[in-house]
């Protein structure tokens, strides 16, 4: 907008424009109910400003800077104050969850060669304890809310970046192998807004926010930076309070008029299920025109079951918007508003196993579009030859554009082998993404990971196909996760939570046989093992992503603890020799 060439000229003028604008308005839980801190864009630029001088006596432009932030405040101070300071900003979640969390921390520590992190009074003893016993200790701690930082002596020294100055890292959800760091330019920054605004029809000036992880690209770019590239107001809550309470996002939607806020799948079928009737007479969401659904595969059912569910509140069904999208290419790859109904389409179940869309002549599978490309251009490619696919074949998802940045950081084999493929007898410098999906009419259909697909007797299997006909057996059943493992022949494996406080009275044994027949039934295969788990133990990355390849590997090691498993003798041979080694 506006012609700006890096993000940083763009807020810079968007404060001197409009400085007594809502830049933000955070949602804090205080007294059992959420409490509004506003900050205004000449609030924000002038504590961005300061923090940036601060960072300048510790870090070199092009040095990169962790930022690890529970208050959302402080988060998108340090993100601004590290483009102004022209630093590398480096969005972790913040240290202090499970273990695997804080090792990602440290390896990212490691790999990006931080020499700053931006934490917090609150945070700087868990944060310094972290960097010493990972062997980080002389990586510098800077309190963004210390005298030093929030109280700058000297006068603040621009930097200005161009076009292809590198941002920040945004470091990959880590699903299906070790996180990478994405280095995100001004140029793909800025390409990617664009697109977002074409995609959805997003406004100058709206509000637009939700609850989603600041750390992930979803929440960074689709929710915080593309409001303020609007010039919009970013309404922001935790995930905690979301997780807790579902009504909260629903009820800030409501309250404070957003007219854009999106989520994954699931936390649409977790309003469905947990926001009861009383909650819901206290909505109104005939404001809320982009509700997208986006950052794992979609469940058409979801679309229709929300859209049933709120338009007493005032729901438009074409407000909802499946996207898809990925951190390499920015966020948003497509995306558009449309009806639940327009969204989903069933095809032949035994020719989606083979690799094609096709009508229903026996069993269908419902999939729902995630829209067509939103200013890139997108092939669907054979993994194996690399030629393009025609329409209605399933294949990668390739992608080409200002959108997609230059690499990952410090891979350059890497990112020579994602980021600049040829297709055999078209062009090159396309990225492959390593999802599935076909083309039909122009609109993408996402049908998995291609590290995720379970080939069984020459039949490509979706996990998120599995795990949904598994949930579907019982209402005690919370998240799941199924995986191949290794033999003759591949073997289905299932790792089922119980819902808390469900497991007791219960026949696990009988729940386990009707998981083995219900899969058989559907899928005419035999699964080799079922594990009946307690609630948080199917782990997910940060951005509430499954990880698959790592619970095949806590499987496959025996450090899974099931409340019950039904096993078969094969797969008992394989735990064994793991919890040999």
């Amino acid at each position: 907008m506006r012609g700006h060439r890096t993000f940083t000229e763009h807020i810079q003028a968007q404060a001197a424009e409009t400085p007594d604008r809502e830049a933000l308005i955070l949602l804090t839980e205080r007294d059992g109910s959420l409490r509004p801190q506003t900050i205004a864009y000449a609030e924000l630029d002038r504590s961005a400003r300061t923090l940036a001088t601060a960072l300048r006596r510790h870090v070199e432009p092009g040095e990169r800077v962790l930022i690890a932030h529970r208050s959302r405040a402080l988060f998108v101070t340090g993100f601004l104050a590290c483009l102004y300071a022209g630093a590398v900003a480096v969005p972790v979640a913040p240290p202090g969850g499970r273990g695997h969390h804080d090792d990602r921390i440290a390896g990212i520590v490691k790999e990006a060669a931080a020499v700053c992190v931006l934490t917090s009074t609150d945070e700087a003893a868990e944060v310094s304890q972290l960097l010493a016993r990972t062997g980080h200790g002389d990586v510098v701690c800077l309190l963004a809310d210390g005298p030093a930082a929030t109280h700058a002596p000297e006068p603040w020294q621009p930097f200005v970046p161009g076009p292809d100055t590198v941002a920040y890292l945004q470091y990959t959800s880590g699903s299906t192998r070790d996180p990478r760091g994405v280095v995100v330019t001004h140029r793909s920054l800025l390409a990617n807004q664009r697109a977002i605004q074409e995609a959805l029809g997003t406004r100058p000036g709206i509000r637009m926010g939700g609850w989603l992880p600041l750390h992930h690209d979803m929440g960074l770019v689709g929710q915080l930076l593309h409001a303020l590239w609007l010039g919009g107001t970013a309404v922001l809550m935790s995930p905690a309070a979301f997780v807790k309470r579902p009504a909260n996002w629903l009820e800030a939607i409501s309250r404070y008029g957003l007219t854009v806020s999106g989520a994954p799948d699931f936390a649409y079928e977790l309003c469905v299920r947990r926001i009861n009737d009383s909650q819901l007479a206290g909505l109104d969401l005939s404001r809320w025109e982009v509700a997208v659904n986006g950052g794992e595969p979609i469940d058409p059912a979801t679309l229709t079951q929300f859209a049933e569910r709120f338009a007493p509140a005032g729901l438009r069904p074409g407000a909802l918007a499946p996207c898809y999208g990925l951190a390499e290419a920015t966020l948003m790859v497509s995306g558009t508003r449309t009806a639940p109904a327009a969204a989903a389409r069933t095809v032949d179940a035994a020719a989606l196993e083979a690799g094609r869309l096709t009508a229903p002549t026996g069993p269908g599978r419902t999939l729902a579009h995630c829209g067509p490309a939103a200013s890139v251009e997108l092939r669907i490619v054979d993994p194996e030859t690399c030629r393009e696919l025609p329409d209605g074949r399933i294949g990668e998802i390739w992608v080409r554009g200002e959108s997609v940045g230059p690499g990952y950081w410090a891979r350059p084999a890497e990112t020579a082998a994602a980021f600049d493929c040829r297709i055999d007898g078209g062009g090159g410098g396309y990225l492959r993404t390593g999802d599935l999906g076909a083309l039909h009419d122009g609109l993408l259909h996402v049908t998995g990971r291609l590290k995720d697909m379970i080939v069984v007797a020459g039949r490509n299997l979706y996990p998120q196909d599995l795990e949904r006909t598994v949930q579907q057996v019982s209402g005690l059943f919370g998240a799941a996760t199924a995986f191949a493992v290794p033999g003759a022949r591949e073997r289905i494996v299932i790792v089922q939570e119980l819902r808390a406080r469900s497991r007791y009275d219960i026949d696990l044994a009988a729940l386990a046989a009707a998981v083995q027949q219900r899969l058989g039934e559907e899928y005419e295969v035999r699964t080799a093992g079922v594990l009946l788990v307690r609630p948080g133990t199917v782990r997910r990355t940060t951005s509430g992503k499954v990880e698959r390849a790592a619970m095949r590997r806590l499987f496959l090691r025996g450090e899974l603890t099931p409340l019950h498993q039904r096993i078969e003798p094969e797969v008992e041979l394989l735990l064994a020799a793991g919890r040999q080694r």
